[in-house]
């Protein structure tokens, strides 16, 4: 158990080990503060690893008016791709057009704004701009689409590896001295002689313990009113509304590494994007939701929905029988006016809360992947009068942990011939979910022999022993389906699972 010094006292005790949380404890700890986060699950355990896998400026939020939020989220969108390029990666998307949808003109325009609300620095977005597409059966864009698709447009945004963006910002926290405590539980917290006390419990072993901090964090995304008003009795001016998102995953039935963003009937936007190498991803719902987000899942009525939008669409006719996985995800968005779920806003609001003038608590409401760094820093300057001495910004320009590299495809290149006793796909993904960590799983590896017990379909012991002691992972959930996605591929879980009971597991 990854427990804090009981004598210590921190300057911020940081609850939830979703994004924001990681982001927020990553910042702190480079800035020089003593920082202690706990998450009740596994690391990006719910909504941060149920995502879209995008990081993007968010092109249907022009509708609202979110300009502030879109600019934000663009110019995010650049940095990502400079501090993490292990993990992150344009994405072309085609947007299909008939007389039906919203009016062409306003197509242009929203993507024209897109094109240059992003500006950072007076820098234009080193992605490609968007254009006017011929959609026909003699373009790779057009060839999947009905025939009454003849037009389109093409925009860029990017993919991400979303539990992995929360892991490296867990790791970059570790490695400035912050103790990050997955499957830790927060119980409560009173304040005591200037310092918040609050009482932590192993899930595990269901000991419990006791940390002092001069802050308090609530980043427990989904849960974070139930933080606020439950277990500390805070009123806030705040709240959240839950927002369920559901995704299914179907084999690929189109060729090229293009997504598209379909425009349903109702206003909705959908999106098809390719999924590792032989499937794809399909996703969002936006279902108000009630009740438990650790029980959350997609209903029939939900897979039906995702599955008619494409069959709108594409030549290609899909039904739920075609799923191969699925997962939902609440959302925490602002709660606000809004009169559907789909047009609750993505943006963020940071709350805190200190009537005795020394011991904060600042809660995080609503917010998205993509602007989790930028939230981070927003936290940071709200928590500048208790902590004066805290170092400057850092995180826009310092690669996350393994992403100082060129990119992804030329890392993969160094892998394989620096190895090349090892299998080439097991190297090219290395280079697309660790970077340069590669090496830290291929230290002493001399030959294929080296890397001990094979899983099954690339995974091996070596690989398993990294994750279980660099990157908190307790299970063969955590290890497939979080630090990884090899869940998809159906290794021996079983044989995983008995390593991990094992008597003499990593350490």
């Amino acid at each position: 158990m990854n427990k804090t010094n009981d004598n210590q006292v921190y300057d911020l005790l940081i609850i939830g080990g979703g994004i924001n949380g990681c982001g927020i404890a990553a910042d702190a700890a480079g800035r020089g503060l003593s920082v202690a986060l706990c998450e009740q699950f596994d690391l990006a355990n719910e909504t941060s690893s149920r995502s879209s896998k995008m990081i993007h400026g968010g092109l249907r939020y022009l509708e609202y008016y979110e300009f502030r939020l879109v600019r934000e989220a663009l110019a995010e969108r650049d940095v990502m791709l400079n501090i993490a390029p292990h993990i992150v990666a344009p994405l072309q998307l085609i947007i299909p057009h008939n007389s039906l949808q919203r009016p062409a003109w306003l197509i242009r325009l929203g993507l024209f704004l897109y094109d240059h609300l992003g500006f950072r620095f007076g820098k234009k977005s080193k992605l490609p701009s968007s254009h006017g597409l011929a959609l026909n059966d003699n373009t790779a864009y057009g060839k999947p689409l009905k025939a009454e698709l003849s037009k389109g447009f093409s925009y860029y945004d990017c993919k991400v590896d979303d539990a992995r963006l929360v892991i490296y910002n867990a790791m970059a926290a570790r490695n400035h001295g912050a103790i990050i405590m997955p499957r830790t539980q927060f119980i409560d917290a009173k304040k005591e002689n200037g310092h918040w006390l609050s009482t932590l419990e192993d899930q595990h072993s269901k000991q419990q313990w006791q940390v002092k901090s001069k802050a308090l964090i609530n980043a427990a995304g989904p849960w974070v009113d139930q933080i606020t008003h439950g277990k500390l009795d805070i009123d806030t001016k705040h709240q959240v509304e839950l927002v369920k998102g559901s995704h299914i995953v179907i084999p690929k039935f189109y060729e090229g590494e293009h997504a598209y963003l379909l425009q349903h009937t109702d206003k909705r936007v959908i999106f098809v994007i390719p999924y590792h190498d032989n499937l794809t991803m399909i996703g969002t719902t936006d279902v108000p939701f009630k009740g438990n987000p650790a029980t959350v899942a997609i209903s029939q009525d939900e897979r039906e929905y995702l599955c008619e939008v494409v069959n709108h669409y594409f030549k290609h006719s899909i039904s739920p029988g075609d799923i191969v996985n699925e997962w939902s995800g609440v959302r925490p968005l602002q709660a606000d006016d809004a009169n559907n779920a789909s047009a609750v806003s993505r943006d963020y609001c940071i709350e805190v809360e200190d009537n005795e003038g020394n011991t904060p608590i600042l809660s995080v409401f609503g917010g998205k992947i993509t602007t989790y760094r930028e939230l981070a820093e927003h936290a940071m300057q709200k928590l500048a009068p208790y902590f004066p001495k805290m170092g400057p910004k850092w995180t826009a320009t310092t690669p996350l942990p393994g992403g100082k590299i060129q990119s992804a495809t030329h890392y993969a290149n160094v892998l394989i011939a620096d190895y090349p006793f090892l299998p080439t796909s097991m190297l090219q993904r290395y280079a697309h979910s660790y970077g340069t960590l590669s090496q830290k799983i291929l230290e002493n590896v001399r030959s294929l022999v080296d890397m001990g017990t094979d899983f099954g379909h690339g995974l091996y012991r070596q690989e398993l022993d990294y994750l279980v002691n660099h990157e908190w992972a307790q299970t063969s959930d955590d290890i497939l389906w979080r630090r990884s996605k090899l869940g998809l591929l159906k290794p021996d879980q079983i044989l995983i699972d008995t390593y991990l009971a094992s008597e003499s597991p990593p350490k």
